[in-house]
């Protein structure tokens, strides 16, 4: 996170927490995960906003780390001004976990004990989680093979989605998406099978997912018409439009400024 300029990096943050997104890096290439928020360089402005404004309560309780982590080396006037930044990510933070363990860092004046625990904590949900997210490549690759078909595979993906609900970073997550989407290993048969699957899933992480799949480049002309399809059969018309923009941001057809300026417009007009 260290080669972005803070004020550009904060900022892409609030801008996304604006079009309603997970947070992702300012080249929009990946989401944000856990992991950035460890090591040296990381921009504390930008951390700040992400705790308050992460989807991710996982994303948003990392970032707590490096923030509290850097308070017993402070002046006392430049604590205290880290004492107020934490009081404000509690009154504004999108997540209750963010609160709750923001506040526990407060109220202990920031102990290295709860902070160790702190990252014990999350360090004990993320990490089963990722091993299973490497057990579930291991089954992607089998498929890839010929080793698995569709419908085994798809309850594979159902239950390795059920085991990490709420323990695997997003970003993760979605980037295992990603690499079978992007594939061309892998039949369309199975990809359509896996959209119908990711219909199911929240609005927020549908359309992410949704958005990705339809920016890929080297899908069949037919695999995007069904996805296209579904999308307007099934969704209310507010979310297939969030859908589209989210893919035209995607596809560098529509920029962040563009997308918000057309929300605030729509906004106007019903309050009008």
């Amino acid at each position: 996170m260290d080669d972005q300029k803070t004020y550009d990096l904060a900022d892409h943050f609030l801008a996304c927490a604006k079009l309603g997104r997970y947070l992702t890096v300012a080249s929009d290439d990946r989401f944000i995960i856990t992991d950035d928020f460890k090591g040296k360089g990381v921009i504390h402005e930008a951390v700040a906003v992400a705790a308050i404004y992460s989807i991710d309560p996982l994303v948003g309780r990392a970032a707590l780390l490096p923030l509290s982590g850097a308070m017993d080396v402070m002046a006392t006037s430049e604590r205290d001004k880290y004492e107020r930044l934490f009081n404000l990510i509690i009154e504004q933070t999108l997540s209750s976990d963010v609160k709750e363990s923001a506040g526990a860092l407060i109220e202990s004046r920031f102990r290295k004990s709860v902070i160790r625990a702190l990252e014990a904590e999350l360090d004990d949900k993320l990490n089963p989680a990722r091993q299973r997210y490497r057990t579930f490549l291991a089954v992607v690759k089998r498929m890839m093979e010929g080793e698995i078909t569709a419908n085994p595979f798809i309850d594979e993906f159902r239950a390795y989605t059920k085991d990490v609900a709420g323990r695997l970073d997003f970003g993760i997550f979605s980037f295992g998406l990603d690499s079978i989407f992007r594939s061309m290993r892998v039949p369309e048969t199975v990809k359509r099978l896996l959209v119908m699957e990711i219909f199911k899933f929240p609005p927020l992480i549908r359309r992410e997912i949704l958005s990705n799949v339809l920016a890929y480049p080297g899908q069949t002309r037919d695999f995007v018409r069904f996805v296209e399809t579904l999308v307007e059969r099934h969704l209310e018309p507010e979310q297939v439009i969030q859908i589209d923009l989210l893919k035209d941001l995607k596809l560098r057809r529509l920029s962040m400024e563009s997308i918000s300026a057309l929300a605030a417009n729509s906004q106007a007009a019903l309050v009008h």
